[in-house]
């Protein structure tokens, strides 16, 4: 069953507005999560805010946010005074513009959520801006303030729904120039690349959600079952040894890989 929307409010492109609902596309409910405790009494320990100067715990009351414009020196805001710059775009997602689906580049896509139209009546205005940016090979520019700031997301038809992702701020993003621009675009040996493509295409598969697992998690869990039953914890799982650190024949070492690639089937 899907989860409850978390936001509730309009999609609107000119004079056509629908009713829409919103839940994220990924969750970390099933992580792992610790508290920390006091050790001697396995109480939970409560964090605080404190002064820096005084060393006094501060209310709630009294926390504000501060913008550094120089040494020891803040312009401090209040929470409404933060809230009330963005107040338009809390409740509708209106489209201001449409750019093509591939002039996107990955790096800028942050946190992916599904849309979905909340009432039958606005089911048809809702399909018809889907489709229409299906057919076109576009998607949606907009902004809407989320998780208590502003933000420009990017709205991609996706089956029968709508996928709304959150975009990076611009001062986020590094260009790609600043660390590939060195490398030199020397064309690799035609026998290299060739055992290459030959690894690959020993160990292309089917993509599988499972290829995502959390083995980490899964020990934690191990870890945790057993002392909730009184056992001693699992035994340490050892780390294989390390590999040899140059490789000094990049086309023996591939040779050899193909060699251990077609033993090991």
């Amino acid at each position: 069953m899907a989860p409850r929307a978390f936001w509730k409010g309009y999609l609107k492109l000119s004079l056509v507005t629908c009713p829409v609902a919103m839940s994220p596309a990924i969750s970390q409910e099933d992580k792992v999560r610790f508290r920390t405790l006091n050790g001697k009494t396995g109480n939970p320990v409560v964090s605080r805010y404190v002064d820096a100067v005084t060393g006094k715990a501060v209310s709630e009351d009294d926390e504000v946010k501060g913008y550094p414009r120089g040494e020891d020196d803040y312009v401090m805001l209040e929470d409404d005074e933060i809230e009330a710059v963005a107040m338009e775009s809390t409740r509708t997602i209106d489209i201001e513009t449409f750019v093509p689906s591939e002039s996107i580049e990955w790096i800028w896509y942050d946190s992916p959520h599904y849309l979905v139209p909340n009432d039958m009546v606005g089911e048809e205005a809702f399909s018809v801006i889907r489709e229409a940016m299906a057919s076109t090979g576009t998607v949606g520019i907009s902004r809407l303030v989320l998780y208590r700031r502003e933000r420009a997301v990017m709205l991609e038809p996706r089956g029968k729904g709508i996928v709304l992702w959150t975009l990076r701020y611009g001062d986020e993003v590094r260009s790609a120039e600043d660390y590939f621009a060195h490398l030199k675009q020397a064309k690799p040996d035609s026998r290299a690349l060739a055992l290459v493509k030959t690894l690959i295409s020993e160990r292309t598969k089917k993509w599988d959600p499972r290829m995502a697992d959390d083995p980490v998690q899964d020990r934690l869990l191990d870890i945790i079952a057993s002392k909730k039953k009184g056992r001693k914890r699992p035994a340490k799982v050892k780390s294989p040894p390390p590999t040899a650190g140059n490789v000094i024949n990049i086309m023996d070492a591939l040779r050899r890989s193909i060699k251990a690639e077609a033993k090991g089937k």
